[in-house]
């Protein structure tokens, strides 16, 4: 999955940008009170997507 599109999921499912990191940023859901890192790669694993989405 591409980065940027995990991200627009991410944010129209609530999620805010919490810091940025070197190589992670960090993604923060205040509905459900969870955190998840996402990879600055332009190509992201379908596993660790599938995971992302959870939060």
């Amino acid at each position: 999955m591409k980065r940027k599109d995990l991200l627009k999921i991410l944010i129209n499912n609530g999620c805010i940008l919490l810091r940025n990191g070197s190589k992670y940023d960090i993604y923060h859901n205040p509905k459900k009170g969870t955190t998840q890192p996402v990879p600055r790669h332009n190509e992201i694993n379908e596993i660790l997507a599938k995971r992302s989405l959870k939060i």
